[in-house]
């Protein structure tokens, strides 16, 4: 018997909205993180980019807990001899709320040119307004919300077992 592989003509592309507010930064992160993978589709394979578009809306309304605002540093380097620039959570969220939730994402995808290809389905924005209204058919649903589409007869949402 052949192991499944999947073909790019197989893949079908679909767009999540995310509202961030009042939301944990990782625990949301991690979901994106999922959908950009393509984890939650049968036909995941960690060596193609099955995943789906995701659109993060109200980046600057999600919350860290404990004191993560004043201990969480971002760094990075010029390449330079005393290169090295660092910055607070704190300092980042005021000054570009989006910057925080892209690298978050970035950092749970794979490290290589399959991950810079997933972190491009990714879309933040800081406020409610997007211009992808277009593109999310209105029987998608939030995945943080914890409910699921069927397409049952009464294509009705059902809440999320287990």
């Amino acid at each position: 018997m052949k192991s499944y592989s999947p073909k790019a003509k197989d893949i079908e592309r679909e767009w999540w909205v995310i509202d961030a507010t009042d939301k944990t930064l990782g625990r949301m992160v991690t979901q994106v993180a999922s959908l950009l993978m393509g984890k939650h589709k049968p036909i995941y394979a960690p060596h193609i980019d099955t995943g789906d578009y995701v659109v993060v809306i109200n980046a600057a309304k999600v919350k860290v807990t404990g004191k993560k605002a004043k201990q969480k540093f971002y760094y990075r380097h010029s390449g330079y001899p005393g290169g090295l620039k660092s910055q607070s959570f704190e300092e980042l969220f005021s000054k570009d709320p989006v910057r925080v939730i892209e690298l978050a994402a970035k950092g749970m995808l794979p490290h290589n040119s399959l991950g810079r290809a997933m972190f491009k389905k990714l879309k933040v924005y800081p406020g409610n307004e997007h211009p992808h209204q277009a593109q999310i058919s209105p029987r998608h649903h939030e995945r943080s919300k914890g409910l699921r589409t069927t397409e049952n007869k009464e294509s009705e949402t059902l809440p999320k077992e287990g």
